[in-house]
């Protein structure tokens, strides 16, 4: 990685997590993605080396850092595994976060310091059959009776919601109505509890070692306590995560992208056709160009977004540009690398070949690029 005015701090950050990933990540990627397998034992060195705290304050358990340095620790795993880098991005971002901005102390006290040591995950069910861009849509409902939230719907799509170490997912509900408009809360739900089923994983055509779930809700009971923030500010506590998230998607999708540069590069330069080096050929040459201008300008996007968040500036649009940047430079990297790579690209043992089927996720989730654009053409007042 390029220096990108990194503090001393942030570059030893970056070159450890690279390190990691290399030694650690790289090896045992192949396999867990053809076995559809989260490596719990990899999650649990990274709870030990403090990527799971770092953006949380050191009274909580954390490394003290902030979101720059975790976005930095998913770009670094990013280049080797998408499925490790979004595990640590949604165990952060909407596992712990939620708690920590959110949560009574009694909540902190509870779920902070397994989640921030790695020794837990947690899931946030927001996306639904009928709400997934439109999150306003939620059906999922909770009422109150005899001091506890009985709850009722279904949740699609969820991140770490079904491993040995989920602790809890928290979920969006309809809890009532305010001035017409539907009162949406969100709500901790305890892995076990009765009446909340955590359906099989889902088949993915890409991130085969992340744990996604289907989540279903038959009167679930949990009690009263179990409301996260004020009630009714549920969906607007998370489209401030959603905005921060979308950032780590670009740091994510940065990582990615970088990934199948180096792994074409290399190739290219050790391939031999027709006696030299595919490296020597123009055309491939002006692909490996154009690679490395996708990763630079993803790259300082992402940069940018983080900067504003930490700075406490409004970074709404900054994010959602970040966002459609880096996940239009991953799709393309892959799309290229897999190309420079030729038959052996088609082969899933390669990375370029994950990378391929891994990115086109990143144009979907945390928000489509279609709705980047439309957040882009709103701040310019046309939408």
């Amino acid at each position: 990685m390029q220096n990108y005015s990194l503090s001393d701090e942030e570059r030893e950050l970056a070159q450890l997590v690279r390190q990691f990933a290399d030694e650690v990540v790289a090896p045992v990627a192949y396999e867990a993605d053809r076995t559809h397998t989260l490596p719990l034992d990899v999650v649990a060195q990274m709870g030990e080396m403090g990527l799971f705290g770092l953006p949380f304050p050191e009274e909580v358990g954390g490394q003290g850092g902030d979101h720059f340095a975790v976005c930095l620790a998913i770009e670094g795993l990013a280049r080797v595994d998408q499925s490790i880098a979004i595990t640590l991005e949604a165990g952060v971002s909407l596992g712990a976060m939620p708690i920590y901005r959110h949560g009574t102390q009694e909540q902190k006290d509870r779920y902070l310091p397994d989640l921030l040591a790695g020794r837990a995950l947690a899931g946030f069910g927001l996306t639904e059959p009928e709400a997934g861009s439109d999150a306003g849509a939620t059906r999922t409902t909770a009422r109150l009776q005899g001091g506890q939230w009985v709850i009722n719907g279904s949740k699609q799509f969820i991140t770490n919601s079904g491993t040995d170490i989920t602790s809890f997912v928290t979920v969006t509900a309809v809890t009532g109505e305010a001035d017409g408009r539907k009162e949406i809360s969100t709500i901790i739900v305890p892995t076990g509890t009765d009446g909340f089923e955590v359906g099989p994983a889902y088949d993915k055509l890409g991130w085969h070692a992340s744990d996604t779930h289907p989540l279903t809700f038959t009167d679930a009971r949990v009690p009263e306590e179990n409301l996260l923030g004020e009630r009714g500010r549920g969906f607007a506590n998370f489209l401030h995560a959603l905005d921060e998230g979308r950032i780590a998607i670009a740091a994510l999708a940065t990582g990615a992208a970088e990934g199948c540069l180096e792994a074409a590069l290399d190739y290219a330069q050790k391939r031999t056709v027709f006696g030299e080096a595919l490296s020597t050929r123009q055309s491939a040459q002006f692909t490996l160009a154009r690679m490395q201008q996708r990763v630079h300008n993803a790259r300082l996007a992402w940069h940018h977004a983080a900067r504003l968040c930490d700075a406490g500036k409004p970074f709404k649009t900054e994010a959602a540009i970040a966002k459609l940047t880096a996940s239009d430079a991953a799709m393309d990297n892959a799309r290229d690398a897999t190309q420079i790579f030729g038959g052996n690209g088609f082969m899933n043992e390669y990375p370029v070949a994950r990378h391929f089927r891994d990115s086109k996720i990143l144009e979907i989730g945390e928000g489509t690029n279609e709705v980047q654009l439309l957040v882009i053409a709103r701040s310019l007042g046309v939408a």
